[in-house]
């Protein structure tokens, strides 16, 4: 994939990617590059291998049983399945954020500094700082600044993911994967969600699956489409609606299929 030189650097990177559950055939040959402060966008059909490849990223298929891959996934150039890579500390480097919502049955300030505190962070007022930093990032602070003590489950759906989103920028990451963040909110609180995708690229580089094309038009800056476990198409996003190459492309985003 070549970019023109005042693109922005490439992030992360799958070369050839296959990825098997068992002899199941997941994804297959994606070559897919996500630039860095930039918004990606996954999308395509149910069971099209979109989120397969996200988890692919911070290595979350590991924990399915019997997974196997071929082909490469890189961040910052180097492989992230090198022996010498710690997986904990590649998805500390590349968060994740889950199409539902999960906060702990903690409060809303240890939800936020649990990942410090396993970080080895004991210092509370250096906590405090990290955790208001982080509910700032993720919008969220106004909303819970009085009630840090109270519990995450009494927050409403969207903010409940906006802390998860809180959560995940603790522990400061460069890249941060978004697994249809907003399919199960309302469209204000969905609405919320993509105001922060768009601030949010600023500091990191985000990659996000949505069934939602609407959505992937309004917040990515590029946009993959995958359709039975192939990357069929992948351009700047206004392209992709628009003006695709592939006609398979086309008739998906024109709603022909799907």
């Amino acid at each position: 994939m070549t970019f023109q030189p005042n693109s922005p650097r490439i992030k992360m990177e799958a070369r050839a990617l296959t990825l098997r559950y068992g002899s199941k055939v997941a994804i297959r040959e994606v070559s897919l590059a996500i630039p860095e402060h930039r918004v990606t966008a996954m999308i395509g059909p149910s069971g099209c291998g979109k989120s397969t490849f996200l988890r692919s990223l911070n290595r979350m298929n590991d924990l399915i049983p019997h997974t196997h891959h071929t082909g490469t996934i890189s961040l910052d150039g180097m492989s992230i399945h090198d022996r010498n890579v710690d997986v904990v500390d590649l998805r500390r480097r590349v968060g994740m954020v889950f199409q539902k919502s999960n906060p702990f049955p903690k409060s809303i300030f240890e939800n936020v500094a649990y990942g410090l505190r396993v970080g080895g962070l004991k210092n509370k007022a250096e906590l405090a700082v990290r955790v208001e930093k982080s509910l700032r990032g993720a919008a969220l602070w106004d909303e819970v600044k009085d009630r840090l003590d109270d519990s995450a489950l009494g927050l409403s759906g969207g903010q409940q993911q906006r802390l998860c989103i809180a959560r995940a920028m603790a522990v400061e990451p460069e890249v941060l994967l978004m697994d249809e963040p907003a399919s199960a909110l309302d469209p204000i609180a969905t609405a919320k969600i993509e105001e922060l995708i768009y601030v949010l690229k600023a500091t990191y580089t985000i990659a996000i699956v949505t069934h939602n094309m609407q959505q992937a038009a309004r917040v990515s800056d590029r946009t993959a489409f995958f359709y039975m476990g192939e990357l069929v198409e992948c351009g700047p996003t206004e392209q992709i609606f628009t003006n695709p190459h592939e006609k398979r492309t086309e008739d998906y985003v024109t709603g022909k299929f799907g």
